[in-house]
Formats: structure tokens, sequence, C-alpha cells
């Protein structure tokens, strides 16, 4: 990937790297080679970035152009925007309390070249940063008024680096550049480059080692090049062509802005961010399924204002759960009334509103995994033993899960795939897990879940590696059909 340094005046730039060519602003604008080339790197480091200015265009034509620009146009937006510089203020507040705890002043400024400080205590709050403003040159200003607040964030033109940081620009600029053709060079046969997003510290992920190291596999087969990323790498989203969450996902949380942004860039992304913002609030869901005649366990949203109908209207047993509740947290059952109401004012803490619904006891839970609006695997998860649950969590927090069982498409009840099917069509044609109940001759469906769990000899039992390449080969196909490379789905 050619990588470019494009500078309202070439001499701004005083870094010379092999593989790195500096380009005025002028150039890169107008010259024909430019908007012919392919697939570059673009590091804009002009003077302005002002709206309509020649900064603001090298970006918007990079876009256009099908290059990679740092910063974006949305990002550019985004340092303009008050309401994300307070945002963004309230999300590192701590990192920014303890950062800057030892400094006197009432005011301070930090500048971030390509996520990295001069001094190596505000590392970590340059890196974080440069993650959510990606943008090779930054210049964040704080203001102390009883707790540091950050007052803007904005780029630094090259030619405003001062002569005493130059050398260390210079380093961490030769790294950055570095780093990226190292891992170029580990994929040289690759024709498209995908990020997979985990958490290697997540007590309970979607994916285990094994089962990641299956993705990565199905997908070097199919010409991708691989990388396993966290949270850390936000900032190098554009160097990717898609990005595969395997994490699990939430609005108020990373996962759900590295799809957002992966989706501004271009990216094919699973989890979407429409799906993720649909499928991890309860409360949308019951009233989605609900309003298209989707048979669920009787279902009700509760409020301040109706707790005690509510409660007369479902009769007791019945589960609470909050709205993003995942992988059985924030899903209580509660035996009386008393009970019901100390755990739903308990809730509404939280959340405005909660979702009630009837207890319904089963053996096993059906689970339907659902891609691109077709079915990839069906499983029974068992609850587990002396419990209502699939997972039972004791006091200290150690869990016990029921057994599995995975079966064919063919092998499950044809009800029970057309549920999961119609269900998914209402959300989009992402990854998705559907949770059902069978009672009788007669299905339930429980809740929708993007991020489903895919694990190495649970719902890969049946379909084994062929699971994964099944996956790995809708995101290829959507690759291509984005680049322009369409070819005939199987």
């Amino acid at each position: 990937m050619p990588i470019l340094i494009i500078a309202t005046n070439p001499n701004d730039w005083p870094l010379h790297t092999p593989g790195v060519r500096v380009v005025s602003a002028k150039a890169y604008l107008t010259e024909p080679q430019y908007s012919e080339l392919r697939g570059s790197k673009v590091f804009n480091l002009a003077r302005s970035y002002r709206y309509q200015s020649v900064g603001y265009y090298v970006s918007l034509l990079a876009e256009a152009r099908g290059h990679r620009p740092l910063p974006d146009i949305a990002t550019i937006q985004d340092m303009k925007s008050q309401t994300i510089t307070r945002f963004v203020s309230d999300e590192l507040y701590q990192l920014i309390q303890k950062s800057l705890a030892p400094i006197q002043s009432d005011e301070f400024t930090l500048s971030i070249y390509f996520g990295r400080n001069l001094a190596r205590r505000y590392d970590r709050l340059s890196l974080n940063l440069f993650n959510l403003f990606p943008a090779p040159l930054l210049r964040a200003r704080f203001l102390h008024n009883r707790t540091w607040q950050l007052q803007s964030i904005g780029p630094i033109a090259a030619s405003e680096i001062p002569k005493e940081h130059l050398r260390f620009v210079i380093e961490v600029a030769t790294e950055y550049f570095a780093g990226r053709r190292a891992r170029t060079r580990k994929r040289p046969a690759s024709r498209y480059d995908l990020a997979i997003l985990h958490n290697p510290e997540e007590a309970h992920p979607p994916s285990d080692p094994q089962a990641l190291k299956k993705f990565r596999k199905a997908a070097e087969t199919l010409g991708f090049g691989v990388e396993l990323i966290t949270k850390d790498d936000f900032g190098r989203l554009a160097e990717f062509d898609a990005l595969f969450i395997r994490e699990t996902t939430s609005i108020n949380h990373h996962t759900y802005r590295f799809a957002r942004r992966a989706a501004a860039e271009g990216l094919v992304v699973v989890d979407d961010p429409d799906s993720i913002l649909k499928c991890t609030n309860k409360v949308y869901l019951a009233e989605l399924l609900g309003r298209h005649r989707i048979r669920m366990p009787k279902s009700r949203i509760i409020s301040k204002a109706n707790v005690d109908a509510v409660a007369a209207e479902l009769g007791m047993p019945c589960v609470l759960k909050q709205p993003d509740s995942s992988f059985s947290q924030g899903v209580v059952k509660v035996e009386d009334k008393a009970a019901f109401r100390r755990e739903v004012l308990r809730l509404l803490e939280k959340s405005e509103l909660i979702i009630a619904q009837e207890f319904m006891p089963t053996a096993f839970d059906w689970r339907v995994g659902v891609f691109d609006r077709k079915p990839l695997y069906v499983c029974k998860y068992y609850m587990a033993t002396g419990h209502w649950q699939i997972i039972r969590r004791d006091t200290r927090g150690r869990t016990r899960e029921g057994r599995t069982e995975a079966f064919s498409i063919e092998e499950a009840p044809a009800q029970v795939v057309n549920m999961a099917l119609r269900a998914t069509r209402l959300i989009g044609a992402g990854l998705y897990g559907v949770d059902l109940k069978q009672v009788g001759n007669k299905c339930y469906l429980i809740e929708i879940n993007d991020n489903p769990s895919i694990e190495s000899g649970v719902e890969d039992e049946y379909l084994k590696e062929r699971l994964y390449h099944s996956i790995m080969n809708v995101v290829l196909l959507r690759v291509e059909e984005r680049k322009g490379g369409y070819r005939q789905r199987a």
C-alpha cells in the first residue's frame, strides 16, 4: 500500500523515509497520477482543515479516490464538535485526572504525534485520544476547574511542529511507518486485510482462542491477510478492508465505536453498528417482535408508572431483564411480588425502561445461527444442572454451564429455523444468534443476539471448519462487492 504524506509545502515535513512519498497538497489535488493511484494511505498534514480549505479537500478527495486518509472527514468534523469533545472528556475522565494530576497550572496543552507524546507518562492518554481522533499530529487543550476537562482537540500542521520536538516526531513517525510495512510483508499474498477485534482479558468472550484460530485459518484460506486487534488499535481501522468483532458488544462501549468508525471508513463490518444498536436493547426487540406478531413469552415493558399493573398481569414467578443484558447477566427470576418490586426498582435505577417476561421453564433453549439471511447452524443449550438458566453463577462469580448439542439445519424443527429467519429479517443481514423455546408444538422467540457465541466444540460441533469458512466467505463476497470485484454468490 503506497504511503503518502500530504503537506501544504513539502518542506514542512523534515523526515525522509524509504517507501513514504511527501507530496504537496496542490499536487495531490490536481495531478492525475494521484487520482489514478489505488489503495494509498494518505497522511494529511496540511496547515488547515477548515471547511472547503485545501486540507479539507485533501481528505475529502482521498476518500472519493478510495484512498485511506488520516484524518478522514468524519474525524475532521468530530474535532470541531464541542458535543463530541465533551463526550470524550467524560469518557476518559479517570484517565485524564490521573494523567494530569501532577500539573500545578490551570491549563495544559498535550502534543500527540502518531499516538505518542515526548513524556512517556502521557502515552496512555495520547494513545486514547489518537484512537478517538485518528490524525497523525494532534494538539489537545485541557483546563482545570476543580477537575481537568478536555476543552478542544485539533490538528497540528507539519509547519507547526516545534523545533525541539522534531527529533521525537521523526522517531515515532519512522516507527509507525516501519511497523505498517512490516505487517504488510507478513501478508504478501493477501488481496484484502481483515481485522478481528477481540479482548484477551474478557471472561466470557463470544469466541474462545481455538475458535479465533479457526476463523483466522478460514479467512487466510480465502486470501485474507488477518490480524487480531484490540481496543488500542482504533486508530488503525483504515488499514483494513473488513472488521469482524469477536468481543461482547454494547452501545456505550468501544465495540460500538469500532463498528461505527469502520462503517464510516467503508469497511465491511460484522457486527454492523445498526445490528448492535437494535439487538443489544431488549426493550427495542420486545416492541419490534410484538408489532410483527412473532410469538414470544408474554412480555411487558416496565417503567416506574406501571410496576404494580405489570406484576398483576404477568403473575409470579416471572423474569426481569435489563435492556442490555448478555450471557445471562442482568436477568433475574423473581418468585413473588415483593421480590418483583425490589428488583424492578433496582433495575430502573440504570434504565428508564426494563422488560418483564413470563417464566417459561424448559429443559433447553434452541439457538439458530443466521448470517446473510440464511441459517448457519442449530444448537440446543441445556439448562445448567439445578438451575433455570443455561449459565449458573455462584456468589463468587464462578460459572457452570449446561451441555450443548449441535444439529444440521435439516435435523432441526422447521418451525424453529423459520421463526429465526423471520425474526432476523426485521433486523438486517448480519450475523445473529436467535434463542427460542419450544413448548409442545409451539415455538417462542426469546431474543436475537448480535455477536453470537461461536466456540470451538460447541456451535461448530456439527459443521466443524465449514462453519468458519461459511462466515468468512460471506465477508469476502461483501468486500469484493464493495471494491467492485463482484463475483456470483454460490
